[in-house]
């Protein structure tokens, strides 16, 4: 273990489903680590010995998901690359700061991937990555006062009504070449629905 390694996790975000808290049981018995798991009506709670450590990590259950709720201060490398993989993993929010050498750098990290990156010794800071936003606040504006979303919702209703139509009367007739047509409109009907939340 690398004694000047510390790792802070703050602001968690990630959601699980059973078989990812499963996974990252077996990644930690593959390398080697001691631990034990217990399970309440309420919350997973996974306890792990780093040296004369003990890490818990605390997942709250969400109907049939987990939520990772705490902050986790982490000494152990292979212990943070572990918990660095399920962040990436589950697309999840964090904020993680590594301390050495009496010098932080904090990483925001959005949907697995990070998006600002700041290094701060003694009392200055500087910003050594920010990822661009995608959209911008004028184009988000536009987006919320447009109607054409509701109005294309309106005519994808009537078009898929009239290729389910389309397709009940090519199965009656048993016509390969039109129910084949018809599905693929159908997928891309359903696409569209898709992206306008339908």
């Amino acid at each position: 273990m690398n004694k000047s390694h510390e790792v802070e996790y703050c602001n968690l975000e990630l959601r699980f489903d059973r078989r990812q808290i499963q996974n990252l049981i077996r990644d930690l018995i593959q390398e080697g680590y001691s631990l034990y798991w217990s399970e309440t009506e309420y919350q997973f709670l996974i306890s792990i010995r780093t040296g004369r450590k003990l890490v818990k990590l605390r997942f709250q259950r969400i109907k049939q998901r987990y939520k990772i709720v705490g902050d986790y201060l982490i000494k152990d490398e292979k212990l943070s690359e572990l918990i660095e993989k399920l962040i990436n993993d589950t697309r999840g929010h964090a904020v993680v700061k590594r301390i050495k050498d009496r010098q932080i750098v904090i990483e925001n990290i959005m949907f697995g991937e990070i998006i600002r990156l700041v290094e701060v010794s003694g009392m200055e800071h500087r910003i050594i990555y920010q990822k661009k936003p995608f959209v911008t606040i004028e184009e988000m504006i536009q987006a919320f006062q447009s109607k054409r979303a509701e109005e294309r919702a309106v005519v994808l209703r009537y078009e898929l009504d009239y290729e389910l139509s389309v397709l009940y009367e090519a199965l009656s007739n048993n016509d390969e070449e039109t129910i084949t047509s018809s599905k693929e409109k159908l997928v891309g009907l359903r696409a569209e629905m898709l992206q306008l939340e339908l």
